[in-house]
């Protein structure tokens, strides 16, 4: 689709995200196709209902506010390029996703994962130096496999990421998630390789870069052995760092920062998160709550 190439080409979005359009696009032509409409002749009511019919299916909030957004940027695109002379989304009310807290790690539960790798294996040396990253610097999965040798600075805790956009930031590593990293590249690394050559700081058994979806298999299998609720993703380490970092004292502009978030809007649903849990605290211990 010429819209997708133009997400990658010009957008600089990366093939996993531009997926996710893809398929947010094929579900609204689905939609679409049962109630007997084009999606380039479709207006705002139709859109609406579509939108609608998400919320009765019982979809997330976030779900929607995502295929809101490829909506949004497919109908800009076509109206860039002359396919339409008005964008229908224009009008439409963007889902406050912001009002679902995120879910996230308490630091007794985090200690406990983190305890789960065994160190005295090349593969358990990596699970755990990617685990401490991924909680020490609050980075996407995705930016943690796209790590590359030349990236990382174990000696002044620094690692340089490739964020959404091709929007590159500096984000800091702690000295646990550094010295770890630091001993999984002089001892777990080379067995891993065997001999070979790569530029990616994390490799899978066979010596290539290690993926996505190897991570998250990694991590469902650390999860269960640390006893934690399903649900365990890579974002809820992310969820699970920025939330601790504002517990602890951090400023949002910080985190703002370290998250790569664009707008400082997207972070500020990390006070609603702190501002829950001081509720939950302040109930369960002030004598008159």
């Amino acid at each position: 689709m010429e819209f997708l190439g133009f997400l990658q080409t010009e957008r600089g979005y990366s093939g996993h995200t531009s997926k996710a359009y893809g398929y947010d696009l094929a579900r609204f032509r689905a939609y679409l196709e049962e109630a007997g409409c084009r999606a380039e002749r479709v207006g705002r009511g139709e859109i609406e209902r579509f939108v609608e019919s998400m919320r009765r299916r019982g979809m997330a909030t976030g779900t929607i506010s995502r295929s809101l957004s490829s909506l949004r940027a497919y109908y800009r695109f076509l109206v860039r390029e002359g396919y339409l002379g008005e964008d229908p989304t224009a009008q439409i009310d963007r889902p406050k996703k912001w009002k679902i807290l995120p879910h996230y790690l308490s630091r007794e539960e985090v200690e406990r994962l983190l305890a789960c790798p065994d160190r005295s294996r090349p593969g358990g040396l990596r699970d755990s130096a990617m685990l401490e990253v991924l909680y020490g610097t609050g980075i996407r999965v995705s930016e943690l496999v796209g790590l590359s040798l030349p990236s990382v600075d174990c000696e002044q805790g620094l690692a340089t990421v490739m964020g959404k956009g091709a929007r590159e930031r500096r984000v800091p590593m702690g000295a646990a998630a550094a010295g770890i990293l630091r001993r999984y590249l002089q001892e777990g690394r080379p067995p891993l390789l065997r001999g070979r050559t790569s530029p990616w700081v994390f490799v899978n058994q066979r010596g290539g870069q290690l993926t996505r979806q190897g991570f998250w298999k990694i991590l469902k299998g650390y999860g269960v052995g640390a006893g934690l609720p399903t649900g365990l993703s890579p974002h809820v380490l992310r969820h699970s760092f920025a939330t601790h970092l504002l517990e602890y004292g951090a400023d949002l502009r910080s985190i703002q920062m370290m998250l790569g978030h664009v707008d400082i809007s997207t972070t500020q649903i990390y006070t609603h998160v702190h501002q829950s849990r001081l509720r939950r605290i302040y109930e369960r211990f002030h004598p008159r709550a």
